[in-house]
């Protein structure tokens, strides 16, 4: 048998008892919000079928501006299970955004941030933003209208930011207006430097998790039970919980394949009734908040700039919460994230319904 082979030679090389005895000693906290700590594992794991599902199309996709629609509608009509991959991918990167957000907000509301964990929440949040990119990145690599009319609004909003802002525009479209190049500069992003930097703060995160162990929250540390070995116990609960979302993204990459539009054209005005991806519905309904003037300043350079001050804010948090930091209860960040997650939350099915 191959199998006892390949396990002999593993062994003689490796110490697998030293392996197996550490995967045992190592104890995940139980209390009633442990139910949190899968959604890290459940991201990790979509994170690992978009790097496959990617790399697959990646074997036929052009990034060319005369020939990336057409070899997305190849793939869909005429490559074997074609379809199936870039309704998968498509599908695991909508879910995969959406366990970062459960990952992350389950980390601000149970203050899992605080001393000696600040990195973890660094790296958690940088991690989001690299999902978002991920996401409008390869949103406009499938050349079409809807997409094509999306990214022009996404990097012309960042443009109205003061100071920085035209070169920000400039640097992502590659030029002032969205074109070819905007094509190749997304789909370098998407296929190289992205994977590279969410590969490193994937490590980063997992290793610095493992050093300072699973966080306690403030109000349960003196009324937690013992913790449960990580193996098997926890590990056979994330295997069931990935397979489901494997089930969940598989049904829905069947029945709800992504629809492809008619293809960019520069000229064109944009389609009616164009909306950007789902979480960017709550920074397009709160540009429509602000008049187009206040006091002689643009309206929409202030809300975006009030926006990129609360994602600052939100970014700070662990370095401002100093009682939690202290282990002292301090309900005025949990409260603070509540606003943000009912705000975000509230402004999304705006946007969807209107």
């Amino acid at each position: 048998m191959i199998w006892p082979k390949f396990r002999n030679w593993f062994e003689e090389r490796y110490d697998i008892a030293e392996l197996k005895k550490l995967a045992k000693s190592k104890l995940v906290p139980r209390h009633r919000y442990d139910f949190l700590y899968y959604t890290g594992g459940t991201t990790l794991f979509l994170f690992i079928l978009q790097f496959i599902t990617g790399m697959v199309l990646t074997f036929y996709y052009i990034p060319h501006v005369d020939y990336a629609y057409e070899s997305i509608i190849e793939i869909v009509t005429k490559i074997n299970l074609g379809w199936f991959f870039r309704s998968f991918h498509h599908w695991g990167a909508q879910l995969c955004i959406v366990f970062v957000f459960i990952h992350l907000f389950g980390t601000l509301l149970v203050k899992a941030y605080r001393k000696p964990r600040e990195i973890i929440w660094v790296t958690g949040f940088f991690l989001l933003v690299i999902s978002i990119f991920f996401g409008l990145s390869g949103y406009l690599m499938l050349w079409d209208e809807r997409a094509f009319a999306a990214v022009r609004v996404a990097t012309g909003g960042a443009g109205n930011l003061p100071v920085v802002g035209s070169f920000i525009k400039i640097f992502l479209r590659g030029g002032t207006d969205v074109t070819g190049e905007t094509l190749i500069r997304f789909y370098a992003f998407h296929v190289a430097i992205l994977p590279v930097l969410s590969l490193l703060l994937i490590g980063v995160h997992v290793l610095l998790v493992q050093y300072h162990g699973m966080s306690v929250p403030v109000f349960v540390e003196n009324k937690q039970k013992a913790g449960e070995p990580f193996f098997p116990n926890v590990f056979y609960k994330d295997m069931m919980i990935w397979l489901m979302v494997l089930g969940v993204v598989a049904t829905l990459a069947v029945f709800l394949p992504p629809e492809i539009g008619n293809k960019a054209n520069s000229l064109a005005p944009p389609p009616e009734g164009i909306k950007p991806e789902w979480y960017f519905l709550f920074m397009m309904e709160t540009l429509e908040l602000f008049p187009g003037t206040i006091y002689c300043f643009n309206g929409e350079t202030i809300a975006i700039i009030c926006v990129t001050i609360g994602i600052i804010f939100f970014f700070l948090i662990p370095f401002l919460d100093r009682k939690s930091n202290r282990g002292e209860k301090n309900p005025l960040f949990t409260i603070i994230a509540l606003i943000y997650l009912i705000y975000f939350v509230a402004m999304t099915i705006i946007g969807f319904s209107t």
